[in-house]
């Protein structure tokens, strides 16, 4: 379906307004919000716009962080083989009190992460007829190029197209695999997986955990590549890039590029993730949290839309997502104590998924579903 002259079309009148028939046309397009950007609009279409009542609700943005003010932390994991002691204590502050923090000296070649950060901007940017193949809300399918998963959920949909990658736990074919962003996503995935798996270990340990309990826990054996793609938009004080959220995971790692806009929640308001060259951020997941039974924050963040763009980033979900497993989710029993009594009760992987999903991006967190009645 051709999306020219969407900004009429989709910024109709009160009287002649059809929510559901406008996302319906702009989903059955199958161009995203690029095709929206390349045909020209100069008007924000309808379906992005937030309600007066969500503008006015806004948390305020905040300044420059004080000392004694919330900062996202930025971990140095050079010689992490080695003497663990420091890393484990910063990745312990960070994970109990900010929920977010960077990592420098990673390990990953700063030119992967150019290369990967270059492959996801070239998919997005393909002509509709080879990016439309990919285009899908099957649930099961494990790459897919989509326009908001929560589309038909979301009070207004966000400026932003995805394309979503289910690299494990079961190896993913490399041919299922769009041909230009095929070789530096299998070696990306290879690499940020490893990762993992050392940022799980210090976890652990912050924990006072063996440094294979998470792993041991199945928490590094799956993951999802998301290639976000947030195109210059003609109106960003009334949309959003991504609605305020947590992340439905145990861990999550994301590139960034140099334009910036995310921002994570603090009791003093919105503060910016300045991108770092080279840097990872990294964020605790639901998940963690839920196991953690609250000693590690999975703390809300949103995207920012913005005049310039595009915008890309490239997140890594760590979490065996809708992979079938019997395996149940609870508070770890080693953390429970008469002094810290269970939070949460447990869940499969299945349960909690399909209720983030269900429920999308609306601001609320999912873990309140999840919790015991005290």
């Amino acid at each position: 379906m051709d999306v020219t002259g969407a900004g009429n079309s989709f910024a109709g009148s009160s009287a002649t307004y059809d929510r559901l028939q406008e996302l319906k046309t702009f989903d059955e397009s199958k161009s995203g919000v690029k095709g929206l950007v390349d045909s020209g609009i100069t008007k924000l279409p309808r379906i992005f716009i937030r309600s007066p009542e969500d503008l006015a609700g806004d948390t305020p943005i905040s300044g420059e962080p004080t000392q004694t003010q919330f900062r996202i932390p930025v971990i140095d994991l050079k010689g992490v083989a080695g003497d663990l002691s420091d890393a484990v204590a910063s990745v312990r502050q960070a994970a109990e009190t900010v929920g977010f923090f960077q990592v420098v000296n990673h390990g990953i070649p700063m030119k992967l992460l150019e290369e990967v950060v270059t492959a996801a901007r070239k998919f997005h940017e393909l002509p509709q007829a080879l990016k439309g193949e990919y285009y899908s809300r099957e649930l099961m399918k494990k790459v897919k190029y989509v326009s908001n998963f929560d589309l038909y959920q979301s009070k207004y949909a966000n400026w932003r197209d995805s394309l979503f990658c289910v690299m494990g736990p079961e190896p993913l074919d490399p041919q299922e695999l769009p041909p230009i962003c095929r070789d530096v996503t299998m070696e990306y995935s290879r690499q940020v997986q490893a990762l993992g798996r050392v940022l799980f270990g210090l976890l652990s340990e912050a924990l006072g955990l063996k440094p294979d309990h998470l792993e041991g826990m199945d928490c590094a054996k799956g993951h999802s590549i998301l290639f976000h793609y947030y195109p210059p938009c003609p109106a960003p004080e009334l949309t959003m890039g991504t609605t305020r959220h947590s992340d439905p995971d145990f861990l999550t790692i994301l590139l960034q590029d140099h334009i910036g806009g995310l921002q994570v929640l603090s009791h003093n308001g919105w503060v910016n993730v300045p991108p770092v060259p080279g840097a990872l951020v990294v964020n605790i997941g639901d998940l963690l949290q839920l196991i953690s039974n609250d000693r590690f924050k999975s703390v809300e963040h949103r995207v920012l839309a913005n005049h310039i763009g595009p915008r890309v980033s490239v997140a890594c979900f760590f979490t065996l997502h809708l992979y079938p497993t019997t395996r149940m989710y609870g508070p770890i029993k080693e953390l429970l104590s008469e002094d810290n009594p269970l939070v949460y009760r447990e869940t499969s992987l299945r349960e909690f998924i399909a209720y983030y999903d269900n429920k999308g991006l609306d601001g609320n967190s999912a873990l309140a579903h999840f919790m015991i009645s005290q």
